[in-house]
């Protein structure tokens, strides 16, 4: 890759969303910033000056050039991502779900080909996209296979607190069938060895939640934390490492607890987010381990009533941005 040498900051790229949500509105308001990177956005250029427009906001947008700097107050570089079909805030349309699709493969392809550090994900419609026919479960899972990983970890980041997902994106039913030993154990070391060679902490401990109330109450309210669960963390320990459980999820995530551990890992979705997102809502980032790529977002959805309203926040994606840039930084330091 050809870079600017006259800037050495981690080449970040955004990609812009949903087109009919405030993705776009997010990109303009962020390209006003100065943040500790080159952000690039991969999108539709004429988007997002209308939604720049729409929302008052000053906006130069240049092509992207890998040998020029990216990103200057009020001046952005984009990857050009053309939409299939126009946009009107708020109101979305399936026409436009392969238009995502591309931007997130353009984005997470330069990660790949050494082009950007890291790549930044405003919110998707999951929905709108199944809706076009193109099978679609998450960032977490695109991603992954698109990289080829085997085995991503969701996990959600504010402030201190950590929480990694064993499972994500299920009907809560089918959580107890797809909490296998062997995916959780695969979870568990990816948590375990991302928060020494991402985050530089050298023994992480580790807090993981039972699946039942009470963690199961010695098999009286479920049996999945004495066969599997327990034995995972069995195999966990006796290799040197620092887990703690299975705990109850409901005595777990106080004060007392927290502030003696690095991360928690939680056994399903609204078991571990909800917490989090309370506790750090608007400015909580959303990483994915496991990949060979560096890939964060948001903690919160599309926002379709409030596109092009301005009255968008861009605390998460701000976030979002800096952990990337900081991630991207250790990285860096590590192939030294």
């Amino acid at each position: 890759m050809t870079m600017d040498p006259r800037d050495s900051r981690p080449r970040i790229a955004l990609t812009t969303g949903e087109p009919a949500g405030i993705g776009p509105d997010l990109t303009a308001m962020l390209a006003q910033e100065s943040p500790a990177c080159q952000l690039v956005a991969v999108g539709d250029p004429e988007l997002l000056a209308r939604r720049a427009d729409a929302i008052g906001l000053p906006l130069q947008i240049r092509p992207f050039r890998p040998d020029a700097p990216a990103h200057t107050d009020g001046r952005l570089s984009v990857v050009a991502v053309k939409l299939r079909a126009a946009v009107t805030p708020g109101q979305l349309a399936p026409a436009n779900a392969r238009y995502v699709l591309e931007t997130l493969e353009r984005a997470g392809r330069g990660c790949l080909d050494g082009t950007f550090d890291a790549v930044v994900t405003a919110p998707v419609h999951k929905g709108v996209i199944n809706q076009a026919g193109a099978r679609f479960s998450g960032h977490t899972e695109f991603f992954a296979e698109l990289t080829g990983a085997a085995q991503p970890v969701m996990m959600l980041v504010a402030g201190r607190l950590r929480v990694a997902l064993a499972t994500t994106h299920l009907p809560l039913r089918a959580v107890g069938d797809r909490l296998t030993r062997e995916r959780l154990e695969g979870i568990a070391r990816i948590l375990e060895r991302e928060l020494r060679t991402r985050f530089g902490i050298e023994r992480p401990r580790i807090l993981v939640a039972g699946l039942n109330p009470h963690a199961g109450e010695g098999g009286y309210l479920g049996r999945e934390e004495i066969e599997v669960i327990e034995p995972v963390l069995e195999r966990l320990r006796a290799d040197g490492l620092s887990f703690d459980g299975p705990l109850p999820a409901d005595t777990l995530f106080t004060p007392a607890r927290l502030e003696a551990a690095d991360a928690v890992l939680a056994m399903y979705h609204d078991q571990g987010l909800p917490v989090l997102k309370y506790a750090g809502f608007g400015r909580a980032v959303n990483i994915t381990l496991g990949l060979p790529i560096v890939r964060t977002s948001v903690d919160h959805g599309t926002a379709l009533e409030l596109a092009g309203t301005g009255r968008a926040e861009v605390g998460s994606l701000r976030a979002a941005i800096g952990i990337a840039a900081e991630l991207a930084r250790l990285h860096r330091a590590s192939q030294r």
